[in-house]
């Protein structure tokens, strides 16, 4: 029985096999890509592999044992998880001395112990220079995997020290087995949320167990679709609107449904520093996909697109909007992306790319 859950990603999952089979693991691996596409559940079953005691190295990780269990719940000893935490949203120097110190003890039930970081890329400098102690002096029986959805804020120092993994878009039809292996969806349903998943079932997911997710999502591909179309007084105006559904997503996405509501029904209301920064992180993301469905459709195809439901309209602003331009603006968000995943200010960073946005030429 393959008790791998990763979906798509054949060399990352080879490599994850190969050191569960050979049980020579890298002393530290750094898992990349964009959220929602499977980086943690890669690690997990890096670690679950690692934990297991099946005897037969080929079957690990088998899903059965006692140690797969405890893996699967979330209550290994041996199985260490750091994650975001506080104002600010980081990972914080305190909790990296933690970590190092439990990393240096024998494992107790296992061959190993895993360290899992997740959202590694909210380590602050300090806590990134503590760990990169660690990574240069490696304890024998530790394994620690850092997931990241934006390498640009690991210290080179820190990258430069682990294995790195980069994880891609997943299929659709990838996708669409998962929903429908899990239960979740049937076949007709599963076809149209892998489209709207864009590569990355965490992603698709959420939408079945969350179908208002699309709805917000839906939204916000809209919105910034007709800001190409408005004047620039309209586009400094919908900054907020952007950034309450960004806040609703990202509330969906990470399980807080109570919060996903009362940011729906307050659109324009405060949010917390830390739900800023996730908040424009989800703008940025869908941004980005619909600048590429804006080449797509240019090119006049219409079966990869993200949003085919928009397709005549992407067609025409994609008619009358400079590719050039376009091309331009989709580097600069790249950009910026990365400088929203470090200190810059969310809504200032929001302000300017809707000004940048190349303008569709009236008909």
């Amino acid at each position: 029985m393959n008790g791998f859950r990763t979906r798509g990603h054949p060399i990352a999952l080879a490599a994850v096999r190969r050191a569960v089979r050979t049980g020579r693991p890298p002393h530290a691996m750094l898992i990349v890509g964009p959220d929602g596409v499977g980086k943690t559940t890669l690690a997990l079953d890096l670690a679950a592999g690692l934990l297991c005691v099946d005897p037969d190295p080929a079957s690990r990780p088998c899903r059965d044992c006692a140690a797969c269990r405890k893996v699967e719940h979330d209550n290994h000893p041996d199985l260490h998880r750091l994650m975001p935490e506080g104002a600010g949203d980081q990972i914080r120097l305190v909790q990296v001395h933690a970590l190092v110190a439990e990393l240096a003890l024998l494992p107790m039930e296992g061959r190993w112990r895993v360290a899992i970081i997740e959202a590694a890329h909210r380590l602050n400098p300090d806590a990134q220079n503590a760990l990169l102690k660690t990574l240069e002096e490696p304890v024998g029986a530790a394994c620690i995997v850092l997931v990241a959805d934006e390498p640009q804020s690991i210290l080179p120092t820190v990258a430069s020290r682990a294995a790195r993994v980069r994880l891609g878009p997943v299929s659709r039809p990838e996708i669409a087995a998962l929903l429908e292996d899990r239960g979740v969806a049937d076949a007709a349903r599963s076809t149209s949320i892998a489209r709207a998943a864009r590569g990355r079932p965490g992603l698709g997911m959420t939408l079945a167990a969350l179908p208002e997710a699309s709805i917000v999502a839906d939204r916000l591909a809209r919105t910034l679709l007709d800001l190409a179309r408005a004047d620039p007084s309209v586009r400094l105006g919908a900054v907020g609107g952007l950034v309450a559904d960004g806040a609703a997503l990202d509330a969906m996405l990470r399980g807080e449904g109570s919060r996903a509501a009362g940011v729906t029904s307050a659109r324009g209301a405060r949010v917390a520093p830390a739900e800023r920064r996730r908040a424009a992180a989800r703008v940025l993301a869908a941004w980005r996909d619909l600048g590429r469905d804006l080449f797509v459709a240019a090119s006049g195809g219409g079966h990869e697109l993200n949003d085919p439901q928009l397709l005549e309209e992407l067609r025409d602003v994609a008619s009358r909007v400079e590719m050039r331009d376009l091309l331009a603006f989709l580097e600069r968000l790249d950009a910026l992306i990365a400088a929203v995943e470090g200190y810059a200010n969310p809504e200032l960073v929001l302000d300017a790319l809707a000004l940048a946005w190349p303008r569709a030429r009236a008909a």
